[in-house]
């Protein structure tokens, strides 16, 4: 059986860098090596590209060459510098194991599309839809899907704190991992999520907290035929969810369990999966997508945001959902690649 050759892209110029890599790392140890040829792909933070050995920590230090995918359609894979000279590298398929912007928002599967190149994951539109958490709460509450009450604002303006009623989440519109977010519980507090917020984007958006349980489903493929996973459900001692910002998250976090399967009635759970499905075919994804609700108490499922690129650490979400559902990361790799593939 002839070997696939897939390109793993990861790192990338966004703050979720170092948990691309990490991801990466994963998507490498489930790859089977009867089926794939794989090939690694690394973008430093400043957004060079390096064909090198393995995702591992030192990776942009290592012996890594020059390599970009090219967007010429006849080429179809990567056009590789080695000692002086260039060489084409086909490739049959691509799998941007990148978080956050230009990563899951539309700007790489972009360049995927002129390329011609087979990608997992979600196309052009959903991951810029799915990126801008206005946008994406726009669409689907004309799909008839709660969610939280939001204002957004771009640089230059400010709300009126008067207005709001606290407590409220200060995000930017655009950014991952919950990085520059903020609960603000009084207006005194505005002014300095908001500059936290501006750091990674302009663009800000201000929510009204939603009181309930923090839950969690990962979804994977097309249409009308897609595959949930076990729903998790976020336990805190304090706070708001922020693992990826944790010292070592690979030993647990410092306020926050996931519990999977989630602790609630199997109706609840029935209603989080299908909610997870409407909102994930209302914004058009395909291949694999993590959706993150708030389950409340009289059992309505509210909206949180969409993941078009979960992580798949050794810590992440997804996969453990997934394996808790009976499906390996390695089956997990092997269906969103036929995904790709086939469409």
């Amino acid at each position: 059986m002839n070997k696939l050759k897939i390109a793993v892209l990861f790192g990338g110029c966004s703050e979720e860098h170092a948990v691309s890599i990490k991801s990466a790392q994963e998507i490498a140890r489930n790859l089977d090596p009867e089926k794939f040829d794989p090939l690694y792909i690394g973008i430093t933070k400043a957004g060079g590209w390096k064909l090198c050995d393995y995702p591992d920590t030192n990776w942009e230090s290592g012996n890594g060459i020059p390599a970009i995918l090219s967007p010429d359609r006849n080429v179809h894979g990567l056009i590789v510098l080695e000692q002086g000279e260039y060489k084409i590298i086909r490739l049959d398929m691509v799998f941007p194991v990148l978080h956050g912007k230009m990563g899951e928002d539309g700007a790489m599967q972009g360049l995927l599309e002129l390329s011609g190149i087979p990608y997992v994951g979600c196309d052009i539109q959903s991951s810029a839809l799915c990126m801008d958490k206005s946008l994406t709460y726009v669409i689907v509450r004309n799909a008839g899907i709660a969610t939280p009450d939001f204002l957004t604002f771009n640089k230059g303006d400010m709300p009126d704190a008067e207005q709001l009623v606290y407590p409220v989440f200060v995000k930017p519109a655009r950014s991952g991992s919950s990085f520059g977010i903020s609960k603000v519980c009084s207006m005194d507090e505005l002014p300095e999520a908001i500059a936290s917020a501006r750091q990674y984007d302009p663009k800000i958006l201000i929510e009204q907290m939603i009181s309930g349980s923090e839950v969690g489903c990962a979804v994977l493929g097309t249409g009308n035929d897609l595959f949930v996973g076990e729903v998790d459900q976020i336990q805190l001692s304090h706070g708001f969810f922020q693992i990826h910002q944790e010292k070592n998250p690979e030993t647990g976090s410092e306020n926050s369990t996931i519990k999977v399967p989630a602790d609630i009635s199997d109706q609840d759970k029935k209603r989080v999966q299908e909610t997870a499905k409407l909102v994930y075919r209302a914004l058009g994804c395909s291949g694999l997508a993590r959706v993150d609700m708030f389950l409340q108490e009289d059992g309505q499922v509210v909206l949180n945001e969409v993941n078009t690129m979960p992580g798949c650490t050794s810590y992440s979400r997804y996969p453990r959902m997934m394996a808790a559902a009976g499906l390996t990361l390695a089956d997990v790799i092997e269906r969103v690649v036929a995904l790709a593939m086939e469409g």
